[in-house]
């Protein structure tokens, strides 16, 4: 009897694929943008057709930065896909945060302050050490999970404002 394999999860989920993969394009592009313009805050936002980038930043300054993201991509730059200020490593960082300070006030009497003021050194402990924790995960789960370094496919078909009177607000476009 043999066993075939089985489809990858990508292949199984095509959508998810493409949210990862635009994914990591927002963050690669992001990178190159923020190293030409290191005060310029910049937020993406990636779905299944592409990604929303707000930021004070041209569509022609984007495009450009989105094709030189998707060709280092290509060239095995695969790290460009991560970002520190991602929200999924902001999300893991919160979770991991409330999670240790809550469980280090479990047990504490639900009205007595004095009991919970006895915790606070526990909570701040639990806390840094979720917070020390929290960059390598949600680095990880970015790799594992929210992005993907290879773009495969992946074709830029348009940079456009995403309304004319609304500054700073571009959707990249991609197929494949």
């Amino acid at each position: 009897m043999t066993v075939s394999p089985s489809p990858s999860w990508s292949a199984r989920w095509p959508v998810l694929s493409r949210i990862r993969r635009n994914h990591g394009l927002e963050h690669a592009t992001i990178h190159i943008l923020s190293a030409r313009h290191p005060r310029t805050t910049l937020i993406g936002r990636s779905d299944s057709a592409g990604f929303y980038l707000y930021g004070d930043v041209g569509p022609e300054e984007v495009r450009l930065a989105a094709e030189q993201a998707l060709a280092r991509l290509r060239a095995g730059e695969h790290d460009l896909a991560l970002h520190p200020n991602c929200g999924t490593s902001l999300l893991t960082t919160g979770v991991l945060a409330s999670t240790a300070s809550f469980v280090s006030l479990l047990g504490t009497r639900r009205n007595r302050w004095q009991d919970r003021w006895d915790r606070f050194p526990v909570a701040v402990l639990g806390s840094v050490l979720a917070l020390i924790v929290a960059r390598p995960l949600g680095i990880a789960l970015q790799r594992h999970v929210t992005t993907q370094g290879d773009p495969g496919a992946l074709e830029i078909t348009s940079v456009q404002p995403v309304r004319s009177g609304t500054p700073g607000l571009l959707r990249v476009l991609t197929q494949g």
